[in-house]
């Protein structure tokens, strides 16, 4: 992996194949490895870049609290940096806020976005209808931040798994190297929950990016992620839907020909 030096800090990324700029951001415990399976297919036709987000993996942590806004800027700094713009992002479940706060705040940087699964819980909690839901999500994070709060990590990353991310058992199913990371960055997720807003977006701002967003997610997925992505709907002009079928949280993990087959045609439109 190289580096890149972007507000004042040091970000690994890898870059691959050649073509238009598509950056790949991932979520919460995570780095740059988990777009392993699909790299490949993506790089066949474009300039595919992963990154390690600030704090994570091999990219410098400053060790101070930071903030989603913080992730957006690191990504246009990306972007920007390796002259990519404007990019196709694809962000997944935080990542995917992320790029998401990107199109609000810098829409000339892109000429696409492409999202799965955004844990956007603040935006149900101002609807009397859609609170439960996202009270009910608040809760299971609450008994993942706690264990963090302890310095638990190794629980709190089984728990965030098993209860939040993928389903029961799905921790002890997860490769030893894959665990590995989740356990080395799980103070990057204690970070975020102290953002008060990390799990909130700005809809105004998103109204106003008119290129094409694809939101997808899964049909064995937790409920709330698709209420979160109805709202994004509603608020962006160019969205498009996509549902897959069993392929979870991460569907580039778990069904990587396919994440290729619907992602790249939207990268290359």
């Amino acid at each position: 992996m190289a580096e890149i030096r972007v507000n004042g800090i040091s970000l690994h990324y890898e870059a691959r194949g050649e073509g238009p700029g598509v950056v790949l951001v991932h979520g919460s415990w995570s780095d740059a490895d988990t777009w392993e399976r699909v790299l490949p297919g993506l790089a066949e036709s474009t300039t595919a870049v992963a990154y390690d987000r600030r704090g994570h993996s091999r990219s410098e942590d400053l060790l101070t609290q930071g903030s989603v806004h913080e992730d957006a800027a690191d990504l246009a700094g990306l972007v920007q940096g390796l002259g990519l713009a404007p990019a196709f992002v694809y962000g997944d479940s935080y990542g995917a806020l992320i790029t998401l706060r990107l199109a609000a705040a810098r829409p000339d940087l892109l000429r696409g976005i492409a999202v799965h699964e955004p844990p956007g819980s603040g935006l149900l909690l101002t609807d009397p209808d859609l609170r439960p839901i996202g009270t009910a999500f608040a809760d299971r994070v609450a008994a993942v931040r706690e264990l963090l709060s302890q310095a638990e990590s190794a629980a709190a990353a089984e728990l965030y798994v098993d209860s939040l991310a993928f389903g029961p058992g799905a921790w002890e199913q997860l490769p030893a190297p894959v665990r590995h990371t989740y356990i080395r960055n799980a103070p990057t997720y204690l970070d975020e929950l102290r953002d008060p807003d990390a799990l909130d977006l700005d809809l105004t701002g998103l109204a106003r990016f008119t290129e094409p967003a694809l939101l997808t997610q899964s049909d064995d997925s937790a409920p709330m992620f698709g209420e979160v992505l109805d709202l994004i709907d509603l608020a962006l002009p160019k969205a498009e839907r996509h549902l897959y079928t069993g392929a979870g949280h991460a569907p580039h993990l778990s069904q990587p020909e396919e994440w290729v087959r619907v992602v790249l045609p939207r990268a290359l439109a």
